[in-house]
């Protein structure tokens, strides 16, 4: 329901997933049903190569691209990583994102 509220909510983001704490996936939107596993495991290799190059747990990741760019933020408890249009503005996205992520702590 976060995934599909923030696709939803911004004409930029183009496909979400949440991951739990080990990384499952918790859900998924924006891609068909036989892309989600991969788009989750995507997002999961993400969190765990900037961790490894960080050294500690990192919160928040932002990845440019050419056609577009990749965002995750993080809790305890949940994973959130988005894809987005390259005209996206990183600063909303990112706060839609942590707002997202909160109501999904109190549901």
């Amino acid at each position: 329901m976060v995934a599909r509220r923030l696709v939803d909510s911004s004409t930029d983001v183009l496909a979400a997933v949440v991951l739990d704490a080990a990384g499952g996936l918790v859900e998924a939107t924006g891609v068909d049903s036989a892309s989600e596993r991969e788009l989750g495991e995507l997002a999961r290799r993400l969190v765990e190569r900037a961790d490894a190059v960080a050294g500690d747990p990192v919160e928040q990741i932002e990845v440019q691209a050419a056609a577009g760019a990749v965002f995750a933020v993080r809790d305890a408890r949940h994973v959130l990583a988005c894809v987005t249009r390259r005209a996206a503005l990183p600063a909303l996205v990112l706060y839609d994102m942590r707002d997202a992520l909160g109501r999904l702590v109190r549901a």
